[in-house]
């Protein structure tokens, strides 16, 4: 089951993530969040060294620690 964040307005998000290749080339996971779950894109817990705040908006965004 994915990670779910409920916001202060009582709407549940779902975290996902995807990985996508940079203009670079290098390879980076992005991590989201969604009202719906995403098969295959859905995350169990928060990445290590992130914590969930929620914006003005109600919108829950991870933010580094």
């Amino acid at each position: 089951m994915a990670y779910t964040f409920t916001n202060s307005k009582g709407t549940k998000y779902y975290l996902h993530a995807k990985k996508v290749q940079r203009a670079s080339g290098k390879e980076t996971e992005l991590f989201y969040f969604a009202r719906d779950i995403r098969e295959g894109q859905e995350v169990k817990e928060v990445p290590a060294g992130k914590k969930v705040v929620e914006l003005a908006s109600g919108l829950p965004v991870l933010k580094k620690i």
